[in-house]
C-alpha cells in the first residue's frame, strides 16, 4: 500500500501552530527562553521579536554570542544524541512569540518529514557559516568594521529592503561585548557613524545602507563586489595570518580580463 492519501506536510504550518509536543510561548523583553545550565529538553522557533544568546564565565563575566531574529531556531543543541545542559542563556530583546517544541517531537519530525529536515539542515548550515564569518571578523577586522557588520546584520540588510532599518533596543555595553571592545570605543564609533550619515541615533539606532562603506573599505559598492579582499588583516599580523589571508583572497580574486593582442 502507498501513503498517497497522506496529507502533504507543510513545515511552515508546523512551525506556526501549537499541537502535540509543541506550544506557543509569549515572552516580554528581558524574559529568558532558557538559562545556561538548564536541561536542553526543547527547541524554540522564533516567530516574532528579537532575542540574544549570552554566556557567563565562572568569574561572572557575561558575553553576547549572537543576536537572533524571526525565522530562526533557538536551542537547537537539544536534538543532540545525548541530552545535555544549555551552554548559553537565550533572552528576548523585544516582546517575542516562539513555538516551543519538545525534544522528542523535534527528533520525530526531523526523522519522518524530509521537508522539515531539509529546512532545519538549511538553518544549521546558515548558522555554521555565520559563526565562521563571525570568527573571521573577530580575527582579521578592526573593531570599527566589526561594529558596522553587527549593526548591518541586526538591520538584516539584503533580506527584504534597503530602506533604513530601526533596531530593537540594545545597549552600547552589549555591542561592545559582541565586538570585543570597550564601551567608550563603541561610543566613539557610533558618533563617527552618525556624523557621516551612516546611522541616526536618538535612543533607538536607525541604520542606513551607506554603513556598508565601512565594511567595504569606503569604496564604491560595484567595485567592492568584485575587488574587495575577503580577509583584510591589520598591520603587525603574524606570518600565518598573512599567509591564510593571501590564500583566501587569491581564491576570491576575479579572473583577469584577457589582453587583446595588437594586430600585426
Amino acid at each position: 500500500m502507498t501513503d498517497s492519501k497522506r496529507p502533504t506536510f507543510d513545515p511552515h504550518a508546523f512551525l506556526l501552530n501549537a499541537g502535540l509536543g509543541k506550544r506557543l510561548v509569549h515572552l516580554k523583553a528581558k524574559q529568558a527562553f532558557f538559562v545556561q545550565g538548564d536541561p536542553a529538553d526543547s527547541v524554540f522557533y522564533l516567530q516574532k521579536g528579537r532575542a540574544k544568546l549570552t554566556v557567563v564565565s565562572n568569574a561572572g563575566k557575561e558575553a553576547t554570542i549572537t543576536l537572533l531574529g524571526p525565522g530562526e531556531f533557538i536551542g537547537e543543541e537539544a536534538v543532540a544524541a545525548v541530552v545535555g545542559r544549555r551552554l548559553a542563556t537565550a533572552v528576548a530583546i523585544t516582546a517575542s512569540t516562539a513555538l516551543k517544541i519538545d525534544r522528542k517531537e523535534m527528533i520525530r519530525v526531523i526523522h519522518e518529514e524530509h521537508a522539515f529536515s531539509d529546512l532545519f539542515l538549511a538553518f544549521l548550515l546558515a548558522r555554521s557559516m555565520r559563526t565562521q564569518a563571525d570568527l573571521v571578523d573577530q580575527l582579521f577586522n578592526s573593531s570599527e568594521k566589526r561594529l558596522a557588520r553587527v549593526l548591518l546584520l541586526m538591520a538584516e540588510f539584503g533580506k527584504s529592503t534597503d530602506a533604513p532599518q530601526t533596531l530593537p533596543d540594545i545597549t552600547q555595553e552589549t555591542l561592545a561585548a559582541m565586538i570585543g571592545a570597550t564601551r567608550s570605543r563603541v561610543s566613539g564609533f557610533m558618533n563617527r557613524f552618525r556624523k557621516l550619515g551612516y546611522i541616526e541615533y536618538n535612543g533607538r539606532i536607525q541604520v542606513n545602507k551607506s554603513l556598508l562603506n565601512v565594511v567595504l573599505h569606503d569604496q564604491p559598492f560595484e567595485q567592492n563586489a568584485v575587488s574587495a579582499d575577503l580577509l583584510s588583516i591589520p598591520p603587525g599580523a603574524s606570518k600565518s595570518a598573512r599567509r591564510i589571508s593571501k590564500v583566501v583572497n587569491r581564491i576570491n580574486k576575479p579572473p583577469d580580463k584577457p589582453v587583446k593582442k595588437p594586430r600585426s
